[in-house]
């Protein structure tokens, strides 16, 4: 036992399988979460519900261990079971409620949880919206937000309807409103895919003030529907894991898929200008090792590359300057995604950047022109 950790042992032992209900002399204190992953500091002890999401063994010289990672609507936190105690664990399921018994400690600079006991928690006896994180903006607000762009750039009859009859789908509208924009690396959330294509759509109407030749609105119609697929290729929810079809066809081939039936009935929109849409949606990745079908071949597929690789790669060191303002140090962690650690400069006197005001966040609001 680490020093300085108080606590008693769980009255159900913590065996894989074990649920919490309401006869559980426990139930009260699962029902009431306290603690949360942005307040979490080395050195302290830990006794707290909190969301599976993610779970892998691996063997070090002492034996078999679990990676963990545990998350709830502030954040998450890397965990470990060492050996022997993750013997008693056979298996571990992503998605799962479980409270957590243990010690905050620091590695290599990040927050890390030493677990000691851990028991699943019935996720019926718990409030959800405590373990899933959100964008700050309400999706409907940043559904608005684009569909204002729509109205406000779409010139041309027959993509204005193409638009608003993807947006206006029922199902569409549902998943979108729900979705996150990735399973870990960015906008990883509750709204996150409507506040990246949000973003993204900005950045490349801005980009059209600048280079004017560029066609605005088929580039404004790629960027809305460039990540469409990920509200298939994504479970959300408490696991937010790949489907199935996420899995075998990715979320370009998706996205293009769930688009087909639009583009059908769009008897108006000439053949070429729905061709040029397709090639902006699948290659928007930019390469083929990155996942692209195809390659960026005009300037509307270039300026939409760009503008999505730039957002998601802000978010990510947004994400980390966040947990640097826990810390204090003015380099990150490495980001394995960035392939380096990235340094906070300071601001330039005057420049309208207020350190840690969140109110001048990437998605600024009011949304409308």
């Amino acid at each position: 036992m680490e020093a300085g950790l108080s606590r008693s042992p769980l009255r159900c032992a913590p065996k894989l399988g074990a649920k919490y209900n309401n006869r559980n002399p426990m139930a009260r204190f699962v029902a009431r979460k306290s603690q949360y992953v942005r307040d979490l500091t080395p050195g302290t002890s830990v006794d707290e519900t909190f969301l599976l999401a993610e779970a892998n063994q691996a063997q070090s010289r002492n034996g078999p261990y679990w990676n963990l990672t545990f998350q709830d609507a502030t954040g998450t936190v890397d965990g470990k079971i060492w050996s022997p105690k993750s013997q008693e664990y056979p298996a571990l399921d992503p998605g799962a409620i479980c409270r957590v018994q243990g010690f905050v400690e620091n590695y290599r600079e990040r927050t890390q949880l030493k677990v000691d006991n851990l028991l699943l928690i019935d996720a019926a006896d718990v409030d959800l919206s405590d373990f899933l994180p959100a964008s700050r903006v309400p999706p409907e607000e940043l559904m608005e937000a684009i569909e204002d762009l729509v109205t406000q750039h779409m010139r041309h009859a027959p993509w204005k309807a193409l638009c608003r009859k993807v947006l206006g789908d029922e199902d569409i509208r549902r998943r979108l409103l729900t979705a996150p924009g990735a399973k870990t690396v960015h906008h990883a959330y509750v709204g996150g895919l409507l506040e990246h294509t949000l973003q993204v759509a900005r950045a490349c109407m801005a980009l059209c003030d600048v280079y004017p030749d560029l066609d605005r609105q088929v580039l404004l119609a790629g960027a809305i529907f460039h990540d469409l697929g990920k509200a298939w290729e994504l479970s959300g929810g408490l696991a937010n894991d790949y489907t199935d079809e996420g899995r075998l066809m990715g979320h370009i081939l998706l996205g293009e898929e769930a688009l087909e039936p639009f583009l059908h009935k769009c008897k108006g929109l000439d053949p070429g200008l729905k061709l040029h849409l397709k090639h902006l949606i699948l290659s928007h990745h930019g390469e083929h090792e990155f996942g692209s079908p195809v390659r960026p071949k005009t300037p509307e597929a270039f300026v939409l590359h760009f503008a999505d690789n730039m957002d998601a790669k802000l978010k990510i060191i947004d994400q980390a300057f966040d947990d640097t303002d826990k810390t204090g140090p003015q380099w990150s962690p490495y980001l394995r995604f960035l392939e380096r650690n990235v340094f906070r400069a300071p601001a330039t006197p005057d420049s309208g950047k207020k350190k840690n005001d969140k109110s001048e966040n990437q998605c600024l609001l009011p949304l409308k022109a």
